[in-house]
Protein backbone atom coordinates (compact mmCIF):
# COMPACT_ATOMS: atom_id res chain seq x y z
CA UNK A 1 0.00 0.00 0.00
CA UNK A 2 2.88 2.37 0.80
CA UNK A 3 4.31 1.88 -2.71
CA UNK A 4 0.96 2.89 -4.25
CA UNK A 5 0.80 6.01 -2.05
CA UNK A 6 4.36 6.94 -3.00
CA UNK A 7 3.56 6.68 -6.70
CA UNK A 8 0.33 8.63 -6.32
CA UNK A 9 1.84 11.55 -4.41
CA UNK A 10 3.79 13.05 -7.35
CA UNK A 11 0.74 12.69 -9.61
CA UNK A 12 -1.44 14.51 -7.08
CA UNK A 13 1.19 17.24 -6.77
CA UNK A 14 1.20 17.68 -10.55
CA UNK A 15 -2.60 17.82 -10.67
CA UNK A 16 -2.67 20.43 -7.89
CA UNK A 17 -0.04 22.48 -9.71
CA UNK A 18 -1.97 22.15 -12.99
CA UNK A 19 -5.17 23.32 -11.28
CA UNK A 20 -3.32 26.32 -9.87
CA UNK A 21 -1.96 27.31 -13.29
CA UNK A 22 -5.37 26.84 -14.92
CA UNK A 23 -7.04 29.00 -12.27
CA UNK A 24 -4.53 31.81 -12.80
CA UNK A 25 -4.93 31.55 -16.59
CA UNK A 26 -8.73 31.65 -16.41
CA UNK A 27 -8.67 34.55 -13.93
CA UNK A 28 -6.33 36.54 -16.17
CA UNK A 29 -8.61 35.91 -19.15
CA UNK A 30 -11.73 36.90 -17.17
CA UNK A 31 -10.11 40.08 -15.86
CA UNK A 32 -8.90 41.02 -19.33
CA UNK A 33 -12.33 40.22 -20.76
CA UNK A 34 -14.05 42.39 -18.14
CA UNK A 35 -11.76 45.33 -18.80
CA UNK A 36 -12.12 45.00 -22.56
CA UNK A 37 -15.90 44.71 -22.26
CA UNK A 38 -15.93 48.17 -20.67
CA UNK A 39 -13.93 49.55 -23.62
CA UNK A 40 -15.60 47.31 -26.22
CA UNK A 41 -17.02 50.16 -28.27
CA UNK A 42 -13.61 51.83 -28.54
CA UNK A 43 -11.98 48.52 -29.51
CA UNK A 44 -14.70 47.95 -32.11
CA UNK A 45 -14.01 51.42 -33.51
CA UNK A 46 -10.35 50.44 -33.85
CA UNK A 47 -11.25 47.22 -35.66
CA UNK A 48 -13.60 48.91 -38.14
CA UNK A 49 -11.11 51.68 -38.94
CA UNK A 50 -9.70 49.78 -41.98
CA UNK A 51 -13.26 49.60 -43.34
CA UNK A 52 -13.59 53.38 -43.11
CA UNK A 53 -10.18 53.83 -44.71
CA UNK A 54 -11.33 51.66 -47.62
CA UNK A 55 -14.20 54.12 -48.25
CA UNK A 56 -17.01 52.20 -46.55
CA UNK A 57 -18.89 54.55 -44.22
CA UNK A 58 -21.69 52.18 -43.10
CA UNK A 59 -21.91 48.79 -41.46
CA UNK A 60 -25.18 47.03 -40.65
CA UNK A 61 -26.48 44.72 -37.96
CA UNK A 62 -29.35 42.36 -38.86
CA UNK A 63 -29.83 40.73 -35.43
CA UNK A 64 -31.75 42.31 -32.56
CA UNK A 65 -29.14 41.04 -30.10
CA UNK A 66 -26.33 41.71 -32.55
CA UNK A 67 -25.02 44.90 -30.95
CA UNK A 68 -24.58 43.25 -27.55
CA UNK A 69 -23.10 40.02 -28.93
CA UNK A 70 -20.68 41.95 -31.11
CA UNK A 71 -19.29 43.81 -28.10
CA UNK A 72 -18.96 40.51 -26.20
CA UNK A 73 -17.05 38.97 -29.14
CA UNK A 74 -14.81 42.01 -29.40
CA UNK A 75 -14.11 41.96 -25.65
CA UNK A 76 -13.26 38.26 -25.68
CA UNK A 77 -11.03 38.68 -28.74
CA UNK A 78 -9.11 41.59 -27.17
CA UNK A 79 -9.03 39.94 -23.73
CA UNK A 80 -7.55 36.76 -25.17
CA UNK A 81 -4.76 38.71 -26.85
CA UNK A 82 -4.02 40.67 -23.66
CA UNK A 83 -4.07 37.56 -21.44
CA UNK A 84 -1.99 35.48 -23.87
CA UNK A 85 1.42 36.41 -22.31
CA UNK A 86 0.11 35.56 -18.83
CA UNK A 87 -1.31 32.23 -20.01
CA UNK A 88 2.00 31.42 -21.74
CA UNK A 89 3.87 32.29 -18.53
CA UNK A 90 1.63 29.99 -16.49
CA UNK A 91 2.25 27.17 -18.97
CA UNK A 92 5.99 27.80 -18.70
CA UNK A 93 5.88 27.73 -14.89
CA UNK A 94 4.07 24.39 -15.02
CA UNK A 95 6.53 22.82 -17.47
CA UNK A 96 9.79 24.43 -16.26
CA UNK A 97 10.29 22.41 -13.00
CA UNK A 98 10.51 19.21 -15.06
CA UNK A 99 13.27 20.55 -17.31
CA UNK A 100 17.01 20.54 -16.85
CA UNK A 101 18.79 23.87 -16.54
CA UNK A 102 20.18 23.60 -20.07
CA UNK A 103 16.72 22.85 -21.46
CA UNK A 104 15.29 25.89 -19.66
CA UNK A 105 17.98 28.10 -21.16
CA UNK A 106 17.28 26.66 -24.61
CA UNK A 107 13.49 27.08 -24.47
CA UNK A 108 13.36 30.50 -22.81
CA UNK A 109 14.26 32.46 -26.00
CA UNK A 110 11.44 30.66 -27.86
CA UNK A 111 8.99 31.65 -25.12
CA UNK A 112 10.09 35.30 -25.30
CA UNK A 113 9.96 35.35 -29.11
CA UNK A 114 6.41 33.95 -29.32
CA UNK A 115 4.43 37.11 -28.33
CA UNK A 116 6.79 39.34 -30.36
CA UNK A 117 6.30 37.32 -33.54
CA UNK A 118 2.55 37.03 -32.97
CA UNK A 119 2.21 40.81 -32.54
CA UNK A 120 4.32 41.35 -35.66
CA UNK A 121 2.04 39.09 -37.69
CA UNK A 122 -1.15 40.64 -36.28
CA UNK A 123 0.20 44.14 -36.99
CA UNK A 124 1.01 43.24 -40.59
CA UNK A 125 -2.51 41.87 -40.99
CA UNK A 126 -4.15 45.00 -39.58
CA UNK A 127 -2.02 47.68 -41.24
CA UNK A 128 -1.17 46.02 -44.58
CA UNK A 129 -3.13 42.90 -45.52
CA UNK A 130 -6.63 43.90 -44.38
CA UNK A 131 -6.66 47.28 -46.19
CA UNK A 132 -5.48 45.60 -49.43
CA UNK A 133 -8.13 42.86 -49.11
CA UNK A 134 -10.92 45.36 -48.35
CA UNK A 135 -9.95 47.54 -51.29
CA UNK A 136 -10.22 44.51 -53.57
CA UNK A 137 -13.44 43.10 -52.11
CA UNK A 138 -15.28 46.42 -51.96
CA UNK A 139 -14.29 47.24 -55.51
CA UNK A 140 -17.12 45.15 -56.96
CA UNK A 141 -19.86 47.62 -56.08
CA UNK A 142 -21.11 50.13 -58.61
CA UNK A 143 -23.49 50.43 -61.55
CA UNK A 144 -24.64 47.14 -63.08
CA UNK A 145 -26.62 48.00 -66.21
CA UNK A 146 -28.58 50.74 -64.52
CA UNK A 147 -28.82 48.99 -61.16
CA UNK A 148 -26.62 50.34 -58.37
CA UNK A 149 -24.81 47.66 -56.37
CA UNK A 150 -23.89 48.89 -52.88
CA UNK A 151 -21.83 46.98 -50.33
CA UNK A 152 -23.41 46.90 -46.86
CA UNK A 153 -21.14 44.72 -44.69
CA UNK A 154 -22.70 42.98 -41.73
CA UNK A 155 -20.82 43.66 -38.50
CA UNK A 156 -20.68 39.97 -37.52
CA UNK A 157 -19.30 38.90 -40.88
CA UNK A 158 -16.79 41.73 -40.80
CA UNK A 159 -15.57 40.75 -37.31
CA UNK A 160 -15.18 37.15 -38.43
CA UNK A 161 -13.21 38.37 -41.44
CA UNK A 162 -10.84 40.63 -39.49
CA UNK A 163 -10.32 38.16 -36.62
CA UNK A 164 -9.48 35.42 -39.11
CA UNK A 165 -6.90 37.71 -40.67
CA UNK A 166 -5.30 38.79 -37.39
CA UNK A 167 -5.14 35.32 -35.84
CA UNK A 168 -4.07 33.73 -39.12
CA UNK A 169 -1.18 36.12 -39.64
CA UNK A 170 -0.21 36.03 -35.96
CA UNK A 171 -0.07 32.24 -35.79
CA UNK A 172 1.66 31.99 -39.17
CA UNK A 173 4.46 34.24 -37.93
CA UNK A 174 5.21 31.67 -35.21
CA UNK A 175 6.66 29.37 -37.88
CA UNK A 176 10.33 30.01 -36.87
CA UNK A 177 9.57 29.10 -33.24
CA UNK A 178 7.83 25.88 -34.31
CA UNK A 179 10.62 24.79 -36.66
CA UNK A 180 13.38 25.56 -34.17
CA UNK A 181 11.57 23.65 -31.42
CA UNK A 182 11.10 20.65 -33.72
CA UNK A 183 14.79 20.71 -34.64
CA UNK A 184 15.86 21.13 -31.02
CA UNK A 185 13.70 18.17 -30.00
CA UNK A 186 15.27 16.01 -32.73
CA UNK A 187 12.02 15.48 -34.63
CA UNK A 188 13.45 17.04 -37.78
CA UNK A 189 17.00 17.92 -38.81
CA UNK A 190 18.51 20.94 -40.50
CA UNK A 191 19.28 18.85 -43.56
CA UNK A 192 15.65 17.70 -43.84
CA UNK A 193 14.32 21.24 -43.56
CA UNK A 194 16.86 22.52 -46.06
CA UNK A 195 15.94 19.83 -48.57
CA UNK A 196 12.20 20.49 -48.20
CA UNK A 197 12.28 24.19 -49.18
CA UNK A 198 10.25 23.56 -52.36
CA UNK A 199 7.49 21.88 -50.36
CA UNK A 200 7.63 24.78 -47.88
CA UNK A 201 6.89 27.26 -50.66
CA UNK A 202 3.91 25.19 -51.84
CA UNK A 203 2.65 24.86 -48.25
CA UNK A 204 3.00 28.62 -47.71
CA UNK A 205 0.90 29.35 -50.80
CA UNK A 206 -1.72 26.80 -49.68
CA UNK A 207 -1.92 28.30 -46.16
CA UNK A 208 -2.25 31.79 -47.63
CA UNK A 209 -5.04 30.60 -49.93
CA UNK A 210 -6.99 29.24 -46.95
CA UNK A 211 -6.50 32.18 -44.58
CA UNK A 212 -6.98 35.07 -47.03
CA UNK A 213 -9.66 36.13 -49.53
CA UNK A 214 -9.40 34.80 -53.10
CA UNK A 215 -7.32 37.66 -54.46
CA UNK A 216 -3.69 37.33 -55.43
CA UNK A 217 -2.58 40.44 -53.55
CA UNK A 218 -3.76 39.25 -50.14
CA UNK A 219 -2.40 35.75 -50.70
CA UNK A 220 1.04 37.08 -51.64
CA UNK A 221 1.06 39.33 -48.57
CA UNK A 222 0.91 36.20 -46.40
CA UNK A 223 2.73 33.68 -48.59
CA UNK A 224 5.75 35.97 -49.07
CA UNK A 225 6.49 36.48 -45.35
CA UNK A 226 5.88 32.77 -44.67
CA UNK A 227 8.52 31.78 -47.22
CA UNK A 228 10.88 34.40 -45.82
CA UNK A 229 10.32 33.17 -42.27
CA UNK A 230 11.04 29.61 -43.37
CA UNK A 231 14.44 30.54 -44.78
CA UNK A 232 15.11 32.74 -41.75
CA UNK A 233 14.40 29.69 -39.59
CA UNK A 234 16.98 27.70 -41.56
CA UNK A 235 19.61 30.37 -40.89
CA UNK A 236 18.75 30.51 -37.18
CA UNK A 237 18.79 26.69 -36.87
CA UNK A 238 22.18 26.55 -38.64
CA UNK A 239 23.83 28.96 -36.19
CA UNK A 240 22.15 27.53 -33.07
CA UNK A 241 23.26 24.02 -34.09
CA UNK A 242 26.84 25.19 -34.56
CA UNK A 243 26.75 26.82 -31.14
CA UNK A 244 25.44 23.62 -29.56
CA UNK A 245 28.19 21.61 -31.26
CA UNK A 246 30.88 24.00 -30.00
CA UNK A 247 29.44 23.88 -26.48
CA UNK A 248 29.31 20.08 -26.54
CA UNK A 249 32.90 19.90 -27.79
CA UNK A 250 34.09 22.27 -25.08
CA UNK A 251 32.33 20.27 -22.38
CA UNK A 252 33.77 17.03 -23.76
CA UNK A 253 37.29 18.47 -23.70
CA UNK A 254 36.79 19.71 -20.15
CA UNK A 255 35.50 16.31 -19.02
CA UNK A 256 38.43 14.57 -20.71
CA UNK A 257 40.92 16.92 -19.07
CA UNK A 258 39.31 16.35 -15.68
CA UNK A 259 39.45 12.58 -16.18
CA UNK A 260 43.12 12.76 -17.15
CA UNK A 261 43.86 14.88 -14.08
CA UNK A 262 42.13 12.38 -11.80
CA UNK A 263 44.03 9.52 -13.44
CA UNK A 264 47.35 11.33 -12.94
CA UNK A 265 46.59 11.75 -9.25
Amino acid sequence: MSEIDDTQAPLLDHLIELRKRLIWSILSLLLAFGGCLYFARGILSFLVAPLKTAGQARIINTDIFGGFLVEVKVAFFAGLMIAFPIIANQLWQFVAPGLYRREKQALLPFLLATPILFIAGASMAYFVAIPVALKFLLGFQGNLGGVEQTALPDVNNYLKFIMQFIFGFGISFLLPVLLMLLEHAGIVTYEQLKGAWRYAIVASVAIAAVLTPPDVGSQLLLAGPLVGLYFLSLVAIYFTRRRRERTAATEAEAAESEAEAQTAE
